[in-house]
């Protein structure tokens, strides 16, 4: 597609939309994407205020969700897949809610319904403290670790080095609707099956993502990846991509 917050992976048929978590953007669902086009015509989309496009505007759920729809009706290939990691497993449920007809299947990469009481000031000083701008790729790498290739999807170079895509101060908007309201009636609208995919040590709160899954009312299944930090498709890849694969199999009758 023609599009600059879109990137088009390839292959054919079913449509699947890969939905990146906050400081994310599409193209950190390369690994994932390479093996997913097998299964039917894969893009990513950067969310507003992410990737190179960086969308203004307003930051609530549905209007997240509304491009999502957007993106699903200009492919023109019929009900959607969403795979989507964090924020964007958010905004997968919350397309399925208000998009019925546009969503075959929903896969969430470990995200909870309802942080209410959780504040973005609790991260600005760990955030503050990363030494923006960094280096190099390989300074991003060697300071964010296991998160160092997910990362290095996320900086763009400026004069003095890199620096994220994403404007921090519109993260923080973002999240902080995260943290003042709860999203179970989505979840509970949800009419396609959905798959949940909790990392061991997640920080979602406790027991949600099991019960995401329970009260979909279109049947969702719970997987707790052993080991796996919050990135699950990066910390257990051949976990992540079993479980999701059986799960398309299964959607797709396959």
């Amino acid at each position: 597609m023609a599009r600059e917050d879109v990137v088009d992976f390839g292959g054919q048929g079913q449509p699947i939309v890969l939905l990146h978590g906050l400081m994310g953007r599409a193209t950190t669902w390369w690994s994932v994407a390479r093996w997913l086009t097998s299964y039917g015509h894969v893009v990513g989309l950067d969310a507003r205020g992410h990737g190179r496009l960086g969308r203004r505007g307003n930051w609530r759920t549905e209007e997240f969700a509304g491009d999502v729809a957007e993106l699903v009706g200009e492919l023109g290939e019929g009900p959607a897949v969403l795979i989507g990691h964090s924020m964007g497993g958010l905004h997968a449920w919350a397309t399925a809610a208000a998009y019925p007809e546009l969503v075959r299947a929903v896969v969430v990469e470990d995200m909870a319904p309802d942080q209410r009481g959780k504040t973005v000031e609790t991260w600005r000083g760990h955030f503050d403290s990363w030494p923006v701008p960094f280096r190099s790729i390989a300074h991003v790498r060697e300071f964010f670790g296991s998160t160092g290739n997910y990362f290095a999807e996320c900086v763009t170079e400026h004069a003095d080095g890199y620096h994220l895509m994403a404007d921090m101060e519109d993260l923080y908007q973002i999240a902080e609707e995260w943290g003042r309201r709860d999203y179970w009636s989505m979840v509970e609208a949800v009419t396609c099956p959905v798959l949940v995919i909790e990392a061991e040590h997640s920080a979602m709160p406790v027991g949600q993502q099991a019960e995401l899954a329970a009260r979909v009312a279109g049947g969702g299944k719970h997987l707790v990846v052993q080991g796996a930090g919050h990135v699950v498709h990066d910390d257990a890849p051949r976990q992540y991509r079993g479980a999701v694969e059986a799960f398309l199999s299964g959607v797709l009758g396959r």
